[in-house]
């Protein structure tokens, strides 16, 4: 089918080729030849009179109007998939839909896992792929990359729909033969302690951190920093050090690590977790189950 002297078959094969940026990684996803993926290369650059990829060193490079045919490529193609031949019948029993998740490994830990519990019995050939949070989020559901992004409001734009998810406390941890932590934690003793700290790099810092800094006007001492939160606890124990963590994830681990679980020495605004999706998606049968599951879920238990 041509629409405008396009063959409207060809949208599929250019996003997956800007996608992969390689031709023999676009020929296996297209389940096609090399030679074959190479054509529809050809046939593209003729109709846009564009080169669209060009070789840079080793790997391929997109041109500037490539870039900008990407995000509404994809909307496209999501939009078709979604609203004109999707199977609007869902039943979750029968059903082997894949979903991609954007979440943190907390949210993982005190959420997504107790979720899949549930989808397991209820729809049990639905397939997950949890990705890790990076500094492309808001991209990733403009371009339908993902279907979920999790994390704090915060760091979400406002263009496509978002449902709160749950809400957490912050905590102290320590080791529990810590010698120098009681049951409480004065100002000072929390500011003399080794710090263990989240890292999220190029992304974000989290929101506490920055309240720390301005309500202290000082650092704390950081002796170590890492980028999951599931290992803060494991790097407090047989030190002296401290960290500050969400209560929730914490009391998992006091369940298998010898950690104590105090108050913050100051009261830290509490944390938000908000689900969100690409517009597209709303009426899509199949992700409003998943979505009215997350709530049902949440009504009944605790995310731990």
């Amino acid at each position: 089918m041509r629409f405008h002297h396009l063959d409207l078959n060809l949208l599929v094969a250019l996003d997956t080729i800007l996608t992969e940026r390689n031709v023999t990684h676009a020929a296996q996803k297209l389940n096609i030849s090399q030679s074959a993926a190479s054509g529809l290369l050809s046939r593209l650059r003729d109709y846009f009179d564009d080169e669209l990829l060009v070789q840079s060193g080793r790997q391929m490079l997109p041109t500037p109007l490539a870039v900008s045919l990407q995000e509404p490529l994809k909307r496209v193609l999501l939009d078709i998939k979604t609203n004109i031949v999707g199977d609007k019948h869902f039943d979750p029993l029968e059903s082997n839909r894949h979903f991609k998740i954007m979440a943190s490994d907390y949210v993982t830990t005190v959420f997504l896992s107790p979720l899949f519990n549930h989808v397991h019995r209820l729809a049990p050939n639905m397939t997950f792929d949890i990705i890790p949070n990076n500094n492309q989020y808001n991209e990733a559901i403009a371009r339908g990359d993902i279907d979920f992004l999790i994390q704090p409001n915060l760091y979400m734009k406002n263009d496509h729909p978002k449902a709160l998810l749950f809400e957490d406390s912050y905590s102290c941890v320590v080791w529990r033969d810590n010698s120098i932590v009681g049951d409480t934690l004065s100002n000072e003793e929390y500011l003399n302690l080794g710090h263990v700290v989240i890292n999220l790099g190029e992304m974000r810092a989290p929101s506490f951190e920055e309240d720390f800094a301005k309500k202290y006007g000082q650092d704390r001492r950081i002796e170590v920093s890492t980028s999951d939160f599931n290992t803060l606890p494991h790097l407090v124990v047989g030190t002296n050090r401290i960290t500050v963590m969400q209560t929730r994830l914490a009391h998992i681990h006091a369940k298998t690590l010898p950690i104590k679980i105090i108050d913050t020495p100051e009261p830290i605004p509490s944390l938000r977790e908000y689900m969100q999706w690409n517009r597209i998606l709303d009426s899509d049968p199949a992700h409003q189950w998943l979505r009215s599951l997350c709530k049902k879920i949440l009504s009944i238990e605790s995310p731990t």
